[in-house]
């Protein structure tokens, strides 16, 4: 049972996240393709990676890489910005473009905590979330061990 309730409440989450995905990109000239919008929120996840560390992480080549984020680039979603360290070295950051879409999911999130907070105690409130770092933090050590190395 635990996991039906989970997979129901995850496929939600996702549901309301491609809707508003789709609902926005439209075969118009400077409109992001599914592709390019997942590409889009893997770069914000990492928090201005190199382009090297956006190709390792989601397994592509670095030229394929550069391919995916010019477009982006393109289309106003990202920009490269110098590294402090390295002047040669750029970091791809996103866009207040990029944020006002991506506030799709953002908003959703947030309308559901509100309703968990009003429909549970302060203490089940904390429980959950309690339960969902638990979760996140040792639960989940294959994606752990990823947004530990890409996510600064």
């Amino acid at each position: 049972m635990l996991e039906e309730i989970f997979k129901e409440v995850y496929a939600k989450f996702k549901l309301n996240f491609y809707l508003g995905i789709f609902d926005r990109v439209h075969e118009r000239v400077g409109s992001l393709s599914a592709t390019e919008a997942f590409a889009a929120e893997v770069i914000y996840t990492l928090r201005e990676p190199t382009i090297r560390e956006f190709a390792e992480c989601i397994g592509i080549s670095q030229p394929n890489a550069t391919y995916k984020v010019n477009s982006l680039i393109s289309k106003g979603y990202i920009e490269k910005k110098n590294s402090d360290s390295d002047k040669r070295e750029y970091h791809l950051k996103v866009t207040k473009k990029f944020l006002d879409y991506y506030n799709i999911n953002n908003e959703y999130i947030k309308v559901v905590m509100d309703r968990i907070r009003k429909r549970f105690t302060p203490e089940q409130a904390k429980q959950f979330e309690d339960m969902l770092r638990i979760i996140s933090r040792e639960l989940m050590p294959e994606n752990s061990q990823l947004h530990d190395r890409y996510c600064k």
